[in-house]
């Protein structure tokens, strides 16, 4: 198996700082797996309520994780702040491929990075539907075609 090739911040096409917690640190000093992965799903959600087109509380039409991936280069611990690069890969009907890359802060080799696929889904049914007007717009414009 060959192992996949580490991405630049250049791969990504928005940023947001994340700050690791004490909890966080694993046995071995470093963070644990299930932390990246709560990482990507903030970073893509924290992207979607800054841009108006998510609100945990309340949007009819929700994103809900039906696969994620991630690997692994370089190790993450607390204290430390850790800045999430996000991108569109793959916008469909219903879905949408984000690539996340997790970086120390200032690093420009990720420390980690994945993807996972939102179904957008009527939050009342969750039976698949459209992905919303505005925030197709939103995925748009974090597309990887745009860069």
């Amino acid at each position: 198996m060959s192992r996949p090739r580490c991405h630049p911040r250049s791969h990504y096409r928005a940023f947001l700082t994340l700050t690791t917690r004490w909890a966080d640190n694993d046995a071995y000093g470093h963070l644990n797996n299930v932390v990246y992965y709560a990482f990507f799903d903030t970073a893509v959600n924290q992207l979607l309520i800054e841009a108006g087109v998510l609100d945990i509380a309340s949007s009819p039409v929700i994103g809900l994780v039906v696969e994620t991936h991630c690997n692994y280069f370089s190790s993450l611990k607390y204290p430390q702040k850790v800045e999430a690069g996000v991108r569109v890969a793959q916008l469909g009907n219903s879905s949408v491929r984000y690539e996340i890359g997790l970086f120390a802060e200032g690093s420009e080799a990720a420390a980690a990075q994945g993807h996972f696929v939102h179904v957008y889904v009527d939050r009342a049914t969750q039976k698949s539907v459209a992905i919303p007007g505005a925030t197709r717009k939103v995925l748009e414009g974090l597309s990887a075609t745009q860069l």
